[in-house]
């Protein structure tokens, strides 16, 4: 078991904010390191990441929000963040804890937006709090599993996720927190990235698959979508899949999207920053999905969905896709374009359906999210933690 280490009378508690994984979910943990830092001077917020990208992109959008006050570092070995398996854009999770796990022992809380953070319990980590943020706020099941018991506090985004955990057993009532997203609040701080500039104005239909291997709608279904669109005059159209789609694909893989890279109503982006802080979920007109949590963020002004039934599945009365209500589905993409056409001219009928949706989605007060976060966590850190705001 490793101890941490016992801070002298006086010492300020000190708090990770953990990135061991993909860059999008950086947005859902950092707004709260930044509201903690400004709100609760009394404690020493520091980030932690195992890639210098992803530790870039941090110190970036720190330095676009004016916060110099919250340290950053890489974690080490530096050979081990060199190592990536199978083009990861990060070193192996689970190594680094491991090579990490002393370290990271010594803080009186660690904050993660990813589940692999748990193992660090097995690792011998007993002291320090372990706080799970969510990256998202979507259906899908597999986000619902054992690891969220692992965790002294769980956050949920509004009542539907909060519900579904506390129901099925995967968290107690007592260690989760709804608190709302705080995403929105450093989406709404900071300038979106540049849009993509069509030729002609048409309406932008905003094509985003998931990469799960059955229920997203690439493997099957993904080129014959780009080929539709290239092929009608109706509406631009941005491809922009979940970035771990497209992470660690064989190059052969992305060179097939050749025939579509400048087509004057297409825009491809496969991982940059604007296809994770909601660029392309606000500036679209028409989301086109399967089972991302984006089309959560897009429904933050109710407007018209589409959704691709790729595997077949059975899935009316399945919560795993509850927001398959907000629009029509598919399960061919014959006339796709034509569909897109009706699911705007029908948008009215599901109007109300996003409504209620978005609400039990998201749990939005007049105090930010990201405060209401970093209160969740000042409250469950040792007692010489709670009352330095």
């Amino acid at each position: 078991m490793i101890q941490a280490d016992a801070p002298a009378d006086g010492a300020r508690p000190r708090v990770c904010f953990l990135y061991i994984a993909q860059t999008h979910q950086i947005l859902h943990s950092l707004p709260i390191a930044v509201a903690m830092a400004q709100g609760w001077p009394g404690i020493e917020v520091e980030i932690a990441a195992t890639a210098q990208e992803h530790l870039d992109y941090v110190r970036a959008l720190l330095a676009a929000l004016g916060v110099t006050t919250i340290a950053s570092r890489l974690l080490p070995p530096g050979w081990l963040r060199r190592l990536r398996l199978r083009g990861a854009s990060t070193p192996p999770k689970a190594l680094m804890l491991a090579a990490n796990a002393r370290r990271l022992g010594r803080y009186d809380a660690i904050v993660a937006p990813e589940r692999t953070t748990a193992l660090l319990r097995k690792l011998g980590v007993r002291d320090s709090l372990l706080v799970y943020t969510q990256h998202g706020a979507g259906d899908r099941g597999g986000p619902f599993e054992p690891r969220l018991k692992t965790f002294d506090l769980v956050m949920a985004a509004g009542p539907k996720q909060r519900d579904r955990m506390i129901d099925e057993g995967w968290v107690a009532p007592e260690a989760c927190a709804m608190v709302g997203y705080p995403k929105f609040d450093i989406i709404d701080a900071l300038p979106a990235s540049p849009l993509p500039v069509f030729p002609d104005a048409r309406p932008v239909v905003l094509y985003n698959p998931h990469f799960h291997p059955t229920l997203g709608s690439w493997p099957r279904w993904g080129r014959q979508v780009l080929e539709q669109f290239a092929a009608d005059p109706r509406y631009n159209l941005i491809f922009a899949p979940h970035i771990r789609l497209f992470e660690g694909a064989d190059p052969k893989t992305v060179e097939a999207l050749a025939p579509f890279v400048g087509h004057p109503r297409l825009h491809l982006d496969l991982g940059g920053p604007a296809a994770i802080d909601m660029t392309y979920t606000r500036a679209a007109d028409i989301y086109l999905g399967d089972v991302s949590s984006q089309v959560y963020e897009f429904l933050r002004t109710p407007k018209p969905c589409l959704f691709l039934n790729a595997a077949d599945a059975a899935w009316q009365g399945d919560e795993s896709f509850h927001h398959w209500r907000y629009g029509p589905v598919l399960d061919d993409v014959d006339g796709l374009v034509d569909a897109v056409a009706a699911a705007q001219a029908s948008h009215g009928d599901y109007v109300e359906a996003q409504k209620r949706g978005f609400a039990e989605s998201f749990d939005l007060q007049e105090t930010p999210s990201s405060v209401r976060a970093a209160q969740a966590i000042v409250e469950r850190l040792p007692s010489r933690g709670r009352r330095l705001r």
